[in-house]
């Protein structure tokens, strides 16, 4: 998935640890083979080539559950997060990468290509169907925070209840160390420009994840556009945004930074609440003035 996975347990000997440890990394390799659209033959960009064939394509449980979910937060979050951004987050990519902003017809006949309705899920058959040509999908959003899920389950048949998993920033953790009660103590960064203050959170069984345009964006005219794409207009958001959304579990966590991102504070204050067991940490400046909110769990964590 183009980013690096850590995780940490506590097992009852070497002999589990070894084998829990494989074993994750065996599914992990399975989950990135299956729905990274940066591998030329995963499942999911052979999916994608199917766009505007007409047909049904019978697709693994692993994608289809994973684009079950996706759907969902499109569908409630009306298309702030959308799994068939691809043609955008891949014109945005080269944009970033070679410091070229791309043109209005470029992102016109990217867009044309993009909206959650257009990719149809059959249950009971579990199926596929991308309406319109030129159709990618693109589960990043969201991908890396099912797989920590995924990896926290093989955990669990192991008998592992104290764990740590890191996927490019996605946290999850399950029941506090031994040695540290309280919970894991993760570290979060303040998210004022030149800051290197941290606020410190103790966390037990939640998931924890942050979206922000610290490390990628593009200038173009004297304006900075962030990595975190907008499906609506095709573009990076041209402002400074940060979202930390703790949630019961990773695939919550991870999508919801970027469907608050792109709502902004004044909207993801209402969108919250479509998403029991979320909690928001955001940060905003539009104005030359940043402004921060966080919800009432957030509050009881943080000082």
């Amino acid at each position: 998935m183009g980013t690096e996975f850590n995780v940490i347990f506590y097992a009852p000997d070497s002999a589990v640890a070894y084998q829990a440890n494989r074993a994750v990394s065996v599914r992990m390799d399975t989950l990135n083979a299956i729905m990274s659209d940066y591998l030329d033959g995963s499942e999911i960009n052979r999916l994608s080539a199917t766009s505007g064939s007409g047909k049904w394509i019978t697709v693994s449980a692993d994608l289809f559950h994973v684009l079950q979910k996706a759907q969902s937060i499109a569908q409630l979050s009306h298309g702030r997060y959308d799994p068939t951004v691809g043609p955008l987050s891949l014109l945005w990519r080269r944009a970033v990468r070679r410091k070229e902003f791309p043109t209005a017809s470029q992102r016109r006949k990217a867009r044309r290509a993009v909206g959650y309705r257009l990719m149809k899920l059959d249950r009971t058959n579990q199926t596929v169907k991308l309406r319109r040509s030129g159709m990618r999908l693109d589960v990043g959003g969201i991908g890396q925070g099912f797989a920590i899920d995924e990896a926290l389950t093989v955990l669990h048949q192991f008998g592992i209840r104290s764990a740590l998993l890191d996927i490019g920033g996605d946290i999850l953790v399950s029941d506090a160390p031994p040695d540290h009660p309280a919970g894991w103590r993760v570290s979060l960064g303040s998210g004022k420009a030149g800051s290197s203050d941290t606020a410190t959170v103790l966390l037990k069984n939640a998931a924890i994840t942050t979206s922000g345009d610290t490390y990628r964006f593009l200038e173009h005219k004297g304006r900075r556009y962030s990595h975190i794409m907008n499906p609506r207009s095709g573009l990076g958001l041209h402002h400074f945004v940060q979202a930390t959304v703790l949630a019961p579990d990773g695939y919550h966590a991870d999508a919801l930074t970027k469907v608050f991102s792109v709502a902004g504070l004044r909207k993801s204050r209402r969108l919250l609440k479509r998403f029991p067991g979320a909690e928001l940490l955001f940060l905003e400046n539009k104005t030359g003035k940043l402004h921060a909110w966080k919800s009432a769990g957030f509050k009881r964590i943080l000082p």
